[in-house]
């Protein structure tokens, strides 16, 4: 664990449960999806953690939910020391200054009426009518043309629509929005995996570049196991809403513990055809399960294929086995 003053973000028991409503008039509330059901991790200033699992495992409502973008059903998500959570509306505008999102879609994400000058000035301007800031027509006009230079962007484009861009350069153009503010932390949601591959390397090289010169620090959310690894300094594994496993990046690519991390990276494609011909693919068992069910044992225990006893009818929680690196399996601990 990092010393206290190492740490900007700390998410403690975080669930986001989404209603199951019946009814067209009376509406009546039938269950629950449990998008989120109880994740603890930290992020240390100036690091990557990266933010693994399989589509629906949970991890953009986890991004949005530290971004209050969703109201979280219960947990704490300390910002600085302060909990996100129980801020007022004026408190949380301020904090939202310093955090900021890169969203998956570049096509969606940006108004297609409004010219991409305007876009990334948006924030610039909210704040400053807000009193937040204190810039000047001018002063935005230039702090916009010098982001787009940052981003590998003209400043002649300013006054250009987003329909006139590859995707690529729209996700420079949300990129440059995201930073418009000076953020601490930048939640990227997934932000290269509607891009071609070739692009994705170079979005994933400006990210890095971007994040040495600014001092940034990234939840970098994906379910690429490959773009996961080029840019963490540590990674977390989530299934079902929970986090099953996590530890600095080559530690975890080296000497995955829980079952489910192995079963994933023994999919991750390798280059070598000869070792790719004599690794042994771990197949799991049946689909992910329903999240509209409570659960009552480990999460995971419906696929596990070294599933115990003591699995069926009790949580694991996440345990430090080794040095900075946490499991949750009972495979290295008793309950």
């Amino acid at each position: 664990m990092a010393p206290n003053n190492d740490i900007l973000l700390d998410v403690r028991n975080l669930k986001v449960h989404f209603p199951i409503e019946e009814g067209a008039i009376l509406k009546k509330t039938i269950g629950y999806i449990r998008a989120v059901d109880g994740i603890e991790f930290e992020i240390r200033k100036g690091e990557t953690l990266g933010l693994v699992g399989e589509s629906g495992c949970g991890k953009s409502t986890t991004a949005r939910a530290i971004a209050q973008l969703y109201e979280p059903t219960a947990g704490e998500i300390y910002f600085e020391g302060r909990d996100l959570c129980k801020l007022n509306r004026e408190e949380l505008l301020r904090a939202r200054m310093d955090m900021q999102m890169i969203f998956q879609d570049p096509y969606a994400s940006l108004n297609p009426r409004m010219t991409i000058g305007d876009i990334i000035a948006e924030p610039l301007e909210i704040y400053t009518r807000r009193g937040f800031l204190r810039l000047s027509r001018s002063g935005i006009r230039k702090r916009v043309e010098d982001l787009l230079e940052k981003v590998g962007l003209s400043r002649f484009f300013v006054d250009r629509f987003p329909h006139e861009f590859s995707g690529g350069q729209k996700q420079r153009i949300g990129i440059a929005r995201a930073l418009a503010l000076n953020p601490k932390p930048v939640l990227a949601d997934e932000p290269v995996s509607a891009l071609d591959v070739s692009i994705q390397s170079q979005i994933l090289n400006l990210l890095r570049d971007l994040q040495d010169e600014f001092k940034l620090t990234y939840l970098f959310i994906a379910h690429d196991l490959a773009v996961i690894r080029h840019i963490s300094t540590r990674v977390a594994v989530m299934y079902l809403g929970v986090i099953v496993e996590i530890a600095e990046s080559a530690v975890l690519y080296e000497d995955p513990l829980h079952p489910y991390t192995k079963a994933l990276l023994s999919a991750v494609p390798i280059p070598d055809p000869q070792v790719e011909r004599t690794r042994k693919r771990i197949i799991l068992e049946g689909d992910v399960p329903s999240p509209d069910k409570q659960r009552h044992g480990c999460y995971f225990y419906d696929r596990c294929s070294q599933r115990m006893e003591v699995c069926e009818t009790n949580i694991p929680r996440l345990t430090e086995i080794k040095p900075l690196h946490r499991v949750a399996c009972f495979l290295y601990f008793k309950s």
